[in-house]
Protein backbone atom coordinates (compact mmCIF):
# COMPACT_ATOMS: atom_id res chain seq x y z
CA UNK A 1 0.00 0.00 0.00
CA UNK A 2 1.35 3.42 -0.97
CA UNK A 3 2.06 5.94 1.75
CA UNK A 4 -0.36 8.89 1.96
CA UNK A 5 2.28 11.14 3.55
CA UNK A 6 3.91 12.02 0.24
CA UNK A 7 4.14 15.75 -0.16
CA UNK A 8 3.15 17.76 -3.24
CA UNK A 9 5.23 17.09 -6.37
CA UNK A 10 8.34 19.23 -6.68
CA UNK A 11 7.73 21.92 -9.33
CA UNK A 12 9.96 21.75 -12.35
CA UNK A 13 12.58 24.50 -12.56
CA UNK A 14 11.86 27.11 -15.24
CA UNK A 15 13.35 26.56 -18.67
CA UNK A 16 16.63 28.27 -19.44
CA UNK A 17 15.17 30.93 -21.75
CA UNK A 18 12.45 31.69 -19.20
CA UNK A 19 15.18 32.19 -16.60
CA UNK A 20 16.91 34.65 -18.94
CA UNK A 21 13.66 36.57 -19.51
CA UNK A 22 12.93 36.70 -15.79
CA UNK A 23 16.41 38.03 -15.00
CA UNK A 24 16.25 40.68 -17.74
CA UNK A 25 12.84 41.87 -16.59
CA UNK A 26 13.97 41.98 -12.98
CA UNK A 27 16.73 44.34 -14.13
CA UNK A 28 14.25 46.35 -16.25
CA UNK A 29 15.94 45.63 -19.56
CA UNK A 30 14.14 46.87 -22.66
CA UNK A 31 12.00 44.55 -24.74
CA UNK A 32 14.49 44.99 -27.62
CA UNK A 33 17.36 43.80 -25.44
CA UNK A 34 15.30 40.85 -24.25
CA UNK A 35 14.41 39.79 -27.81
CA UNK A 36 18.01 40.16 -29.02
CA UNK A 37 19.52 38.22 -26.09
CA UNK A 38 17.00 35.38 -26.43
CA UNK A 39 17.74 35.16 -30.15
CA UNK A 40 21.53 34.96 -29.69
CA UNK A 41 21.34 32.43 -26.88
CA UNK A 42 19.05 30.27 -29.01
CA UNK A 43 21.42 30.49 -31.98
CA UNK A 44 24.37 29.59 -29.75
CA UNK A 45 22.60 26.45 -28.46
CA UNK A 46 21.52 25.38 -31.94
CA UNK A 47 25.04 25.95 -33.31
CA UNK A 48 26.33 23.42 -30.79
CA UNK A 49 23.65 20.80 -31.56
CA UNK A 50 21.33 21.77 -28.68
CA UNK A 51 23.85 21.15 -25.92
CA UNK A 52 23.02 22.85 -22.64
CA UNK A 53 25.23 25.90 -21.95
CA UNK A 54 26.26 24.40 -18.59
CA UNK A 55 27.99 21.65 -20.55
CA UNK A 56 29.92 24.21 -22.59
CA UNK A 57 32.41 26.96 -21.86
CA UNK A 58 34.96 29.31 -23.35
CA UNK A 59 35.93 26.98 -26.22
CA UNK A 60 32.35 26.78 -27.45
CA UNK A 61 31.84 30.55 -27.10
CA UNK A 62 35.03 31.22 -29.05
CA UNK A 63 33.94 28.81 -31.80
CA UNK A 64 30.54 30.50 -32.12
CA UNK A 65 31.92 34.06 -32.15
CA UNK A 66 34.58 33.08 -34.68
CA UNK A 67 31.86 31.48 -36.83
CA UNK A 68 29.96 34.78 -36.81
CA UNK A 69 33.04 36.76 -37.86
CA UNK A 70 34.47 34.36 -40.45
CA UNK A 71 31.58 32.36 -41.88
CA UNK A 72 28.68 34.76 -41.39
CA UNK A 73 30.86 37.90 -41.82
CA UNK A 74 28.73 39.89 -39.39
CA UNK A 75 29.63 43.42 -38.40
CA UNK A 76 31.58 44.19 -35.24
CA UNK A 77 28.48 45.60 -33.53
CA UNK A 78 26.49 42.44 -34.31
CA UNK A 79 29.23 40.19 -32.95
CA UNK A 80 29.53 42.37 -29.85
CA UNK A 81 25.80 42.04 -29.25
CA UNK A 82 26.06 38.26 -29.47
CA UNK A 83 29.03 38.30 -27.10
CA UNK A 84 27.12 40.48 -24.60
CA UNK A 85 24.12 38.13 -24.70
CA UNK A 86 26.22 35.04 -24.02
CA UNK A 87 28.26 36.78 -21.34
CA UNK A 88 24.99 37.76 -19.66
CA UNK A 89 23.77 34.16 -19.83
CA UNK A 90 26.84 32.75 -18.12
CA UNK A 91 27.50 35.49 -15.59
CA UNK A 92 24.00 36.67 -14.64
CA UNK A 93 21.84 33.58 -15.16
CA UNK A 94 24.11 30.55 -14.76
CA UNK A 95 26.54 32.28 -12.33
CA UNK A 96 29.55 30.94 -14.21
CA UNK A 97 32.64 33.11 -14.65
CA UNK A 98 34.41 32.64 -17.96
CA UNK A 99 38.14 33.09 -18.55
CA UNK A 100 39.46 35.41 -21.25
CA UNK A 101 38.10 34.59 -24.71
CA UNK A 102 40.38 34.35 -27.75
CA UNK A 103 37.74 34.35 -30.46
CA UNK A 104 38.43 36.08 -33.75
CA UNK A 105 36.65 39.43 -33.43
CA UNK A 106 35.02 41.24 -36.31
CA UNK A 107 36.80 44.46 -37.15
CA UNK A 108 34.93 47.65 -36.34
CA UNK A 109 35.11 49.99 -39.35
CA UNK A 110 35.92 53.65 -38.81
CA UNK A 111 33.32 55.55 -40.78
CA UNK A 112 32.57 59.24 -41.07
CA UNK A 113 28.82 59.85 -40.60
CA UNK A 114 26.74 61.05 -43.54
CA UNK A 115 25.62 64.65 -43.02
CA UNK A 116 23.01 66.57 -44.99
CA UNK A 117 23.24 70.20 -46.02
CA UNK A 118 20.48 72.61 -45.04
CA UNK A 119 19.18 72.48 -48.61
CA UNK A 120 19.06 68.67 -48.53
CA UNK A 121 17.17 68.65 -45.22
CA UNK A 122 14.68 71.12 -46.69
CA UNK A 123 14.30 69.03 -49.85
CA UNK A 124 13.42 65.92 -47.85
CA UNK A 125 10.97 67.73 -45.58
CA UNK A 126 9.24 69.31 -48.59
CA UNK A 127 8.40 65.80 -49.78
CA UNK A 128 6.89 64.63 -46.50
CA UNK A 129 3.50 65.29 -44.93
CA UNK A 130 1.63 64.87 -41.67
CA UNK A 131 2.86 62.82 -38.74
CA UNK A 132 5.96 61.50 -40.52
CA UNK A 133 7.13 65.00 -41.43
CA UNK A 134 6.62 66.17 -37.85
CA UNK A 135 8.70 63.26 -36.56
CA UNK A 136 11.57 63.99 -38.97
CA UNK A 137 11.46 67.66 -37.94
CA UNK A 138 11.86 66.47 -34.35
CA UNK A 139 14.79 64.22 -35.28
CA UNK A 140 16.59 67.07 -37.00
CA UNK A 141 15.46 69.80 -34.60
CA UNK A 142 16.43 68.00 -31.38
CA UNK A 143 19.03 65.35 -32.32
CA UNK A 144 16.89 62.53 -30.94
CA UNK A 145 17.42 58.94 -31.99
CA UNK A 146 14.64 57.24 -33.93
CA UNK A 147 13.32 55.12 -31.07
CA UNK A 148 13.58 58.03 -28.64
CA UNK A 149 11.23 59.95 -30.88
CA UNK A 150 8.83 57.02 -31.27
CA UNK A 151 8.70 56.54 -27.49
CA UNK A 152 7.85 60.14 -26.59
CA UNK A 153 4.87 60.52 -24.25
CA UNK A 154 2.43 63.44 -24.19
CA UNK A 155 3.75 64.53 -20.79
CA UNK A 156 7.32 64.73 -22.13
CA UNK A 157 6.54 67.82 -24.21
CA UNK A 158 6.74 70.95 -22.05
CA UNK A 159 5.22 73.78 -24.04
CA UNK A 160 5.60 76.31 -21.20
CA UNK A 161 9.36 75.77 -20.87
CA UNK A 162 9.93 75.08 -24.58
CA UNK A 163 11.68 71.79 -23.95
CA UNK A 164 11.25 68.05 -24.44
CA UNK A 165 12.24 65.39 -21.93
CA UNK A 166 13.81 62.40 -23.68
CA UNK A 167 13.31 59.13 -21.79
CA UNK A 168 14.19 55.49 -22.54
CA UNK A 169 17.54 56.60 -23.93
CA UNK A 170 20.62 54.61 -24.79
CA UNK A 171 22.35 54.22 -21.44
CA UNK A 172 19.02 54.77 -19.60
CA UNK A 173 19.80 58.39 -18.75
CA UNK A 174 17.10 61.03 -19.30
CA UNK A 175 18.04 64.31 -20.96
CA UNK A 176 16.36 67.55 -22.00
CA UNK A 177 16.41 68.96 -25.54
CA UNK A 178 14.97 72.23 -26.88
CA UNK A 179 11.49 72.29 -28.40
CA UNK A 180 11.84 73.86 -31.88
CA UNK A 181 9.50 76.86 -32.13
CA UNK A 182 8.84 76.10 -35.79
CA UNK A 183 6.86 72.96 -34.94
CA UNK A 184 5.28 74.06 -31.67
CA UNK A 185 1.81 74.49 -33.16
CA UNK A 186 2.05 71.19 -35.06
CA UNK A 187 2.95 69.44 -31.79
CA UNK A 188 -0.08 70.98 -30.08
CA UNK A 189 -2.28 69.61 -32.87
CA UNK A 190 -0.66 66.18 -32.48
CA UNK A 191 -1.43 66.22 -28.76
CA UNK A 192 -5.09 66.91 -29.53
CA UNK A 193 -5.12 64.05 -32.03
CA UNK A 194 -3.80 61.74 -29.32
CA UNK A 195 -6.46 63.04 -26.92
CA UNK A 196 -9.22 62.06 -29.34
CA UNK A 197 -7.72 58.60 -29.93
CA UNK A 198 -7.34 58.03 -26.19
CA UNK A 199 -10.95 59.05 -25.52
CA UNK A 200 -12.19 56.49 -28.07
CA UNK A 201 -9.97 53.78 -26.56
CA UNK A 202 -11.29 54.48 -23.06
CA UNK A 203 -14.88 54.36 -24.29
CA UNK A 204 -14.16 50.96 -25.89
CA UNK A 205 -12.70 49.58 -22.65
CA UNK A 206 -9.04 50.02 -23.56
CA UNK A 207 -6.80 53.08 -23.16
CA UNK A 208 -3.84 51.60 -21.29
CA UNK A 209 -0.23 51.98 -22.43
CA UNK A 210 2.87 50.16 -21.25
CA UNK A 211 4.73 51.73 -18.33
CA UNK A 212 8.16 50.98 -16.88
CA UNK A 213 7.89 48.19 -14.29
CA UNK A 214 8.42 50.31 -11.17
CA UNK A 215 5.81 52.87 -12.24
CA UNK A 216 3.31 50.21 -13.23
CA UNK A 217 3.55 48.57 -9.82
CA UNK A 218 3.52 51.84 -7.85
CA UNK A 219 0.77 53.55 -9.87
CA UNK A 220 -1.39 50.75 -11.34
CA UNK A 221 -3.86 53.21 -12.94
CA UNK A 222 -1.31 55.58 -14.46
CA UNK A 223 -1.26 53.63 -17.73
CA UNK A 224 -4.73 54.96 -18.52
CA UNK A 225 -3.86 58.59 -17.86
CA UNK A 226 -3.66 60.89 -20.88
CA UNK A 227 -0.21 62.23 -20.04
CA UNK A 228 1.36 58.78 -20.32
CA UNK A 229 -0.04 58.12 -23.80
CA UNK A 230 2.46 57.94 -26.64
CA UNK A 231 2.78 61.15 -28.64
CA UNK A 232 2.90 59.12 -31.86
CA UNK A 233 0.57 56.17 -31.23
CA UNK A 234 0.12 53.17 -33.44
CA UNK A 235 -2.98 53.04 -35.63
CA UNK A 236 -4.04 49.73 -34.07
CA UNK A 237 -4.15 48.03 -30.70
CA UNK A 238 -1.76 45.17 -29.92
CA UNK A 239 -0.92 42.70 -27.16
CA UNK A 240 1.75 43.56 -24.64
CA UNK A 241 4.60 41.14 -25.50
CA UNK A 242 5.82 41.15 -21.91
CA UNK A 243 2.49 39.97 -20.56
CA UNK A 244 2.06 37.33 -23.26
CA UNK A 245 5.36 35.69 -22.20
CA UNK A 246 5.52 36.90 -18.60
CA UNK A 247 7.73 34.80 -16.35
CA UNK A 248 7.58 36.88 -13.19
CA UNK A 249 6.40 34.98 -10.13
CA UNK A 250 2.70 35.36 -9.42
CA UNK A 251 1.82 36.74 -12.85
CA UNK A 252 -1.09 34.88 -14.38
CA UNK A 253 -3.11 37.70 -15.95
CA UNK A 254 -3.85 37.29 -19.66
CA UNK A 255 -2.16 39.70 -22.06
CA UNK A 256 -3.93 43.04 -22.42
CA UNK A 257 -4.63 44.91 -25.63
CA UNK A 258 -2.85 48.27 -25.58
CA UNK A 259 -2.02 51.07 -27.97
CA UNK A 260 1.71 51.06 -28.48
CA UNK A 261 3.78 53.73 -30.23
CA UNK A 262 4.24 53.89 -33.99
CA UNK A 263 6.62 51.25 -35.34
CA UNK A 264 9.92 52.74 -36.43
CA UNK A 265 9.72 50.98 -39.78
CA UNK A 266 6.87 53.27 -40.80
CA UNK A 267 9.05 56.35 -40.46
CA UNK A 268 12.06 54.67 -42.06
CA UNK A 269 9.99 53.85 -45.14
CA UNK A 270 8.60 57.38 -45.34
CA UNK A 271 12.10 58.87 -45.16
CA UNK A 272 13.39 56.50 -47.82
CA UNK A 273 10.52 57.43 -50.13
CA UNK A 274 11.18 61.16 -49.64
CA UNK A 275 14.92 60.74 -50.26
CA UNK A 276 14.27 58.93 -53.53
CA UNK A 277 11.72 61.55 -54.57
CA UNK A 278 14.33 64.25 -53.94
CA UNK A 279 16.75 62.45 -56.25
CA UNK A 280 19.50 62.13 -53.64
CA UNK A 281 22.32 59.62 -54.00
CA UNK A 282 23.49 59.88 -50.38
CA UNK A 283 22.64 57.00 -48.07
CA UNK A 284 20.14 58.77 -45.81
CA UNK A 285 18.48 57.13 -42.81
CA UNK A 286 16.57 58.51 -39.84
CA UNK A 287 19.86 58.62 -37.91
CA UNK A 288 21.32 60.94 -40.56
CA UNK A 289 19.18 63.77 -39.16
CA UNK A 290 20.84 63.31 -35.76
CA UNK A 291 24.27 63.54 -37.41
CA UNK A 292 23.14 66.65 -39.28
CA UNK A 293 21.77 68.25 -36.11
CA UNK A 294 25.11 67.88 -34.32
CA UNK A 295 27.22 69.03 -37.28
CA UNK A 296 25.07 72.07 -38.03
CA UNK A 297 25.16 73.12 -34.36
CA UNK A 298 28.96 72.94 -34.32
CA UNK A 299 29.19 74.81 -37.61
CA UNK A 300 26.98 77.49 -36.06
CA UNK A 301 29.42 77.97 -33.18
CA UNK A 302 27.86 75.78 -30.48
CA UNK A 303 30.17 74.50 -27.75
CA UNK A 304 31.03 70.82 -28.16
CA UNK A 305 30.16 70.10 -24.50
CA UNK A 306 26.68 71.50 -25.11
CA UNK A 307 26.27 69.32 -28.19
CA UNK A 308 27.50 66.32 -26.18
CA UNK A 309 24.80 66.95 -23.57
CA UNK A 310 22.06 67.40 -26.16
CA UNK A 311 23.02 64.15 -27.88
CA UNK A 312 23.31 62.24 -24.62
CA UNK A 313 26.87 61.04 -25.26
CA UNK A 314 28.62 59.70 -22.16
CA UNK A 315 32.06 60.63 -23.56
CA UNK A 316 32.92 63.78 -25.48
CA UNK A 317 35.20 61.72 -27.74
CA UNK A 318 32.04 60.29 -29.32
CA UNK A 319 30.86 63.80 -30.13
CA UNK A 320 34.26 64.71 -31.58
CA UNK A 321 33.51 62.65 -34.70
CA UNK A 322 31.44 65.58 -35.96
CA UNK A 323 34.45 67.86 -35.92
CA UNK A 324 36.04 65.48 -38.43
CA UNK A 325 33.00 65.88 -40.67
CA UNK A 326 33.41 69.65 -40.50
CA UNK A 327 37.10 69.45 -41.39
CA UNK A 328 36.25 67.50 -44.53
CA UNK A 329 33.68 70.06 -45.63
CA UNK A 330 33.64 73.76 -46.48
CA UNK A 331 34.98 74.74 -43.05
CA UNK A 332 38.10 72.60 -43.48
CA UNK A 333 41.26 72.91 -45.56
CA UNK A 334 41.38 74.35 -49.06
CA UNK A 335 42.21 71.88 -51.82
CA UNK A 336 45.51 72.65 -53.62
CA UNK A 337 43.58 72.34 -56.91
CA UNK A 338 41.67 75.48 -55.99
CA UNK A 339 44.95 77.40 -55.70
CA UNK A 340 45.85 76.96 -59.36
Amino acid sequence: MKSSNAGPPTPKPPKLLDQVRAKLRLQHASIRTEEAYIQWITRFILFHKKRHPREMGSAELEAFLTHLAVDRQVSASTQNQAFSALLYLYQQVLNIELPRLDALRARRPERVPVVLSLEEVRAILDRMRGRERLMVELLYGTGMRLLECCRLRVKDVDFARNQILVRDTKGDKDRVVPLPQRIKEALREQVETVRAIHAKDLAAGYGRVWLPFALEEKYPHAGREFGWQYLFPSTRLSLDPRRSTDTREGQSAPPERMRHHIHENNLQKAVRKAVLAAGMVKHVSCHTFRHSFATHLLEGGADIRTVQELLGHADVSTTMIYTHVMNKGPLGVVSPLDRL
